[in-house]
């Protein structure tokens, strides 16, 4: 019996790879800390099926600033859901656009990162013959563990949770030439999705004098525009004249900066995902967000948690970020400096 079940799909496998099949991920969640923490599952993917896949994600995602150099992607297309039911994959007429947009493009296989009913049927109706899905109508999951477990079971093999963001190295090395040796250089992720994620702006000017205090250190503030009156406190502070701000780079010009940073001190954010992608060993302050979900599937990220709290207890609603200790902050971010 156990043969019966597994030579159908072995056999699909093995069709698929040797005629170079049209392989599709559909990956709907909002943000660059999840497409990053995705990012293992769809090169995943793409190595079983040596060829490239396409994607489909929102753009809020930011998976075309994000892959620009991604070599194992093959497209991106936009998944234009919003939360306000306007965008030309919502509602009725919505799934009809998507089904069209889909079926012109003729995929073979499509991975779906979703327990959604429209997903599967968008895929059928668009004539995809293989179909790979979560379980129906899962509300609640782990999102490293539901990606993890569907992986393995789908490609039967090992996949590791540690994601990559690839990057020219010529960029790379050009961003290098651009940092003294002088200092220290580290990425500030002062962002957050809410506020209740935040730990005070203050702390983190604190924080930046009393480390170039220590060790010469140079601050590169990844922040957005929404964030305009947190990085004008920075500006307005002693640390300025040692601070860049990332507000009007793109996303893809960060990454070779963030590269050749020597550590990430900040918040829950997808800053930190970046970071942790790029092989840069972090320090990640959990408030308000689930330490288990996001915060221990890669041996970059160090973690801190509230006072009175553990990396079990700490979710959504801990309300922490006054219970973060300044001291633990400090003395890892020096240990991590130094080591």
């Amino acid at each position: 019996p156990f043969l019966i079940i597994i030579l159908p799909k072995l056999f699909i496998q093995v069709i698929l790879i040797k005629f170079k099949m049209k392989v599709l991920v559909i990956q709907p969640k909002i943000g660059m800390g999840d497409m990053v923490i995705y990012l293992p599952y769809i090169h995943a993917i793409a190595k079983k099926f040596r060829s490239p896949v396409s994607i489909l994600v929102k753009d809020n995602s930011r998976a075309k600033e994000l892959l620009v150099d991604d070599d194992q992607i093959n497209e991106i297309i936009k998944l234009d859901r919003t939360s306000t039911n306007t965008g030309d994959h919502d509602g009725v007429s919505g799934f009809f656009n998507l089904v069209n947009d889909l079926k012109i493009k003729k995929f073979d296989k499509v991975f779906i990162f979703s327990s959604s009913l429209r997903y599967l049927l968008v895929s059928k109706l668009a004539g995809i013959k293989n179909i790979s899905q979560y379980p129906l109508f899962r509300t609640r999951d782990n999102i490293v563990t539901s990606a993890k477990i569907f992986t393995e079971y789908e490609l039967e093999t090992i996949v590791s949770t540690q994601p990559c963001l690839y990057v020219e190295e010529k960029k790379i090395q050009n961003s290098k030439e651009q940092f003294s040796n002088e200092f220290k250089h580290i990425c500030l992720g002062i962002s957050a999705s809410g506020p209740t994620k935040r730990w005070s702006i203050k702390n983190y000017i604190k924080l930046c004098e009393k480390i170039s205090e220590q060790i010469p250190s140079k601050f590169y503030i990844a922040a957005g525009k929404n964030d305009e009156d947190l990085i004008a406190e920075i500006f307005n502070s002693k640390i300025k004249s040692h601070c860049i701000s990332f507000t009007d780079f793109k996303i893809s010009e960060t990454l070779p900066i963030i590269k050749n940073c020597n550590l990430y001190i900040g918040n829950d954010t997808g800053w930190l995902h970046i970071s942790s992608a790029l092989n840069v060993k972090c320090l990640a302050l959990f408030m308000d967000s689930p330490v288990l979900a996001y915060g221990k599937y890669s041996k970059n990220i160090n973690v801190i948690v509230p006072e009175g709290e553990t990396e079990e207890t700490t979710t959504h609603d801990t309300l922490g970020a006054d219970k973060i200790s300044f001291d633990k902050v400090y003395n890892k971010c020096i240990e991590l400096l130094i080591s």
